[in-house]
């Protein structure tokens, strides 16, 4: 049984930085695709980041590039997401989910999901 347990959310002016932390456990390593979703209050998930533990090939959605980065720890199962310079449009449920063959955006083809992570960002 595969278990994400995201941490790391809170609540931060804008402009200022959160780093969110995915600890997977139940499987040493999820050898396929491991991505970031967001929701925002009244919106659908849409996805934030990814990447493949085998190609690596981080994948970002417009809206973040340049300003979120996606990593790893191997070691400790861990996935990460730092966020910088964050603005009231990233504010939401931070999901992290697992096992999608390859980097996909769409959150239908992920099998495993956490609980999610509270982030705010005020203005």
């Amino acid at each position: 049984q595969v278990q994400l347990v995201e941490s790391g959310g809170g609540l931060v002016q804008a402009g200022g930085s959160l780093r969110l932390t995915c600890a997977v456990s139940g499987r040493a390593l999820i050898k396929t695709a491991m991505a970031w979703f967001r929701q925002a209050p009244g919106k659908e998930r849409a996805f934030v980041a990814a990447f493949n533990w085998i190609t690596g090939g981080p994948k970002y959605a417009d809206s973040v590039k340049g300003r979120f980065a996606i990593s790893r720890d191997d070691t400790n199962n861990t996935v990460y997401l730092q966020m910088n310079s964050l603005t009231p449009d990233d504010t939401g449920v931070y999901f992290c989910a697992a096992g999608a063959p390859v980097v996909l955006t769409n959150d239908a083809a992920y099998d495993y999901w956490g609980q999610g992570t509270q982030v705010t960002v005020s203005s």
